[in-house]
């Protein structure tokens, strides 16, 4: 029994909006299902359902703030049991407060006394973070399966072969080129290597972006253009690895590589204030390749964001005149 370990739900990012939309329908929609149950005509389950309405919502809307605000300290306890303790245990509090403030301040009558209240709202809670637990390891495959993607497309013999023929051929003429080649595949194949489910300095990201155009740009010499607009960039703003990176790789493959005349791909990065936005746009058209091609990377990055910022993250596209571009807007994130 040493070796099998009990793993303890993560707490959900409850100052997200899409979280907080989220856990609102949950509660009443438990509300609601508890009112049907419970009552045997249409008239009865009219009033069951406002009645426990009027006593869940105080708790919840007291709830939310103190779920906002203590979800990091929370968070950051060394044991994810004691986490979930001290989290069931705020939540039965709020509770206690919301169930004597209907039942007392306001005269109304309830079938369950405070301690009963508290225990079935935290056990309500407990199953909504279960719950929000369970979505989440749905969706991380994403995270693997993006790492996976990547690294396959870095070890593509043709990406490969190239990458190591520019090298050799700047040996003797331009050695110090020679070795940044090098060192920007080696860059590129650690970030790709190292455990991607946790989130990135979004400069790392752009580094990591840097390193592979510059292998690029030694490969496909005039043909790439690339123009960058990070003046404005929140630095420090945390977002989830390989975001950027797939991107710019597509906006190559796709986009330059089959056209017969040099292209341009611009990359922006704007700072909004407590959202950042992230466009990059490449060339499309017959003769560029077609833009489906990027329909793996983008459904694996949307994922990636709805695992991270659910509903406050988006990914947009854009198609016509000739350009292709991908916009993210995401929340900031220290």
């Amino acid at each position: 029994m040493a070796g099998i370990g009990l793993r303890m739900p993560q707490l959900p990012d409850f100052c997200n909006m899409g979280i907080i939309m989220r856990l609102i329908l949950l509660v009443n929609a438990l509300c609601l299902a508890a009112a049907i149950a419970r009552s045997p005509t249409l008239d009865a389950f009219t009033h069951q359902f406002l009645t426990l309405s009027v006593v869940v919502q105080p708790s919840l809307i007291l709830s939310l703030p103190l779920l906002c605000g203590g979800r990091q300290l929370l968070g950051r306890e060394p044991a994810p049991a004691r986490s979930l303790g001290l989290f069931l245990a705020v939540a039965a509090l709020v509770a206690v407060a919301g169930w004597f403030l209907m039942t007392r301040m306001l005269s109304l009558e309830s079938q369950l006394n405070g301690p009963q209240y508290a225990l079935l709202y935290a056990f309500v809670i407990a199953a909504i973070v279960l719950y929000f637990d369970l979505r989440a390891r749905a969706l991380s495959p994403s995270v693997t399966e993006a790492r996976l993607n990547a690294l396959q497309a870095r070890i593509r013999p043709h990406f490969l072969f190239n990458s190591m023929n520019a090298a050799l051929s700047l040996v003797r003429s331009e050695p110090r080129r020679a070795e940044t080649v090098i060192e920007n595949l080696a860059e590129l194949f650690r970030a790709l290597m190292n455990d991607n489910r946790n989130l990135v300095r979004l400069d790392e990201e752009v580094n990591l972006c840097l390193n592979y155009l510059e292998i690029e740009q030694i490969r496909l010499g005039d043909r790439l253009k690339v123009k960058w607009h990070i003046e404005a960039m929140p630095a420090d703003t945390r977002v989830p690895s390989l975001l950027l990176q797939p991107l710019v790789e597509n906006a190559v493959y796709h986009g330059i590589e089959p056209a017969d005349r040099p292209g341009e791909i611009t990359i922006a990065i704007e700072d909004l204030g407590r959202h950042v936005r992230i466009s990059l746009t490449n060339p499309s058209g017959p003769a560029a390749g077609a833009p489906h091609g990027n329909r793996m990377a983008l459904a694996n990055i949307r994922e990636r964001l709805q695992l991270h910022y659910d509903a406050e993250a988006t990914l947009d596209l854009k198609s016509g005149e000739g350009l292709y571009t991908v916009v993210i807007t995401l929340p900031k994130k220290d």
